[in-house]
């Protein structure tokens, strides 16, 4: 029986250091993968757009999932997986799990006036705005920017996480609340959904093989991912493992961020059978 192996990876503070946005310390672990062809792939509330970028900078050409699990993008040519010819989107085949992205500007509408309070998401915000709350430059902000699937919105002060769940769920979709900003998603979303699909997908491409997978994330929004994978690895920050994914008895990288990152899956390629 052969043994597939395939790694989903976070991007922010996961493969790429939180403070620098550096990736450097990972391209010598990502050659060796490219090299004995194992499947890397992003997992991550990033826009295509965002990730398409990315994914150049690295030369890496596998499947992605953006928006917290709300779009599965497979490249026309990519041939470890069969998949229908149909729901083409661009140069890719997209398996959508969440809603669109009118939908969640129109669940925002919805969530503002239940709660009495109005709401800012990214579709009010100018790119320049974008770029003041972010750091992010005017070309990343407009990567940003192009929502497909999900509407980040800024995280209501006076609003507890709580009630901000209860409203979201009662109107029929999901959130990932963070510090700064919340994220609306469709109710069949999320990371944890998204990447059993492309596991379901890669072993229906190879029944006889046996798929072990291996996963990489910083912080909760990446709970639900790390929950479904073989080998759950948490990547800490320079204070330490976030505390959202402390007590769980995974494995913890040696290091932030893309070193981190580099010596956990190194530790997994390498090591013997």
């Amino acid at each position: 029986m052969t043994n597939v192996l395939i790694i989903f990876t976070d991007l922010d503070g996961t493969l790429i250091d939180s403070d620098t946005y550096s990736y450097q310390n990972a391209i010598p672990v990502l050659n060796t993968l490219k090299n004995n062809q194992v499947p890397v792939i992003p997992v991550t509330s990033k826009t295509r757009l965002e990730v398409e970028t990315l994914r150049q900078s690295l030369q890496i050409n596998d499947p992605f999932i953006v928006e917290n699990g709300s779009g599965i993008f497979v490249p026309l040519d990519y041939n470890d997986l069969t998949l229908p010819k149909s729901n083409q989107w661009g140069d890719y085949y997209l398996h959508r799990l969440g809603c669109t992205y009118a939908e969640a500007r129109q669940g925002l509408e919805k969530i503002a006036t239940a709660l009495n309070e109005p709401l800012q998401g990214f579709g009010d915000m100018s790119e320049a705005e974008i770029c003041h709350l972010t750091g992010l430059s005017s070309d990343e902000a407009k990567q940003a920017k192009a929502r497909e699937f999900t509407e980040p919105f800024l995280t209501p002060k006076k609003v507890t996480p709580e009630r901000l769940n209860k409203i979201v769920q009662d109107l029929g979709y999901r959130i990932v609340v963070g510090d700064r900003f919340c994220h609306l998603i469709g109710a069949g979303a999320g990371k944890g959904k998204a990447v059993q699909w492309l596991v379901d997908s890669y072993q229906s491409a190879r029944p006889d093989a046996k798929i072990t997978t291996l996963g990489l994330g910083n912080s909760p929004n990446d709970l639900e991912m790390l929950e479904v994978v073989d080998s759950p690895v948490i990547v800490p920050g320079n204070k330490g493992i976030n505390p959202g994914l402390s007590g769980k008895g995974w494995q913890v990288a040696p290091a932030p961020g893309s070193q981190g990152w580099a010596e956990a899956v190194r530790g997994v390629v390498l090591s013997p059978p």
